[in-house]
């Protein structure tokens, strides 16, 4: 049972290229944002189709790996856990931020 918990799991779209970065001793990061999409029908009968982004930090290996296959419109799987974070930006303004931390993701689909 503990693997449920703070386990996530996606299937969806990159809204753009991944951002890689690449520190000193090698080691990358690449932040993507990815789109999944949920349809029903409203009250009217009429099909709704709603859109909700996800930020997604892939790190090491799969970042690389991220780099070299992943663009804007590749469909991915992921699995990873959810993380919370807040800092005070230059005007003094407090940011929230929810993302995706990957332990594991595949390519599904073809690249658009």
């Amino acid at each position: 049972m503990n693997a449920l918990i703070n386990s996530v799991r996606l299937l969806g779209n990159l809204g753009k290229n991944p951002e890689i970065k690449t520190f000193s001793n090698g080691g990358k990061v690449a932040n993507c944002r990815l789109a999944t999409a949920h349809v029903y029908k409203d009250k009217d009968g009429n099909r709704v189709e709603e859109t909700d982004w996800h930020n997604v930090v892939i790190k090491g290996k799969q970042a690389e790996i991220a780099e070299k296959f992943l663009s804007k419109g590749s469909q991915i799987a992921i699995e990873g856990q959810i993380r919370y974070r807040n800092y005070t930006d230059a005007t003094g303004a407090e940011k929230y931020i929810t993302e995706i931390i990957v332990s594991d993701f595949q390519m599904v689909g073809n690249k658009k």
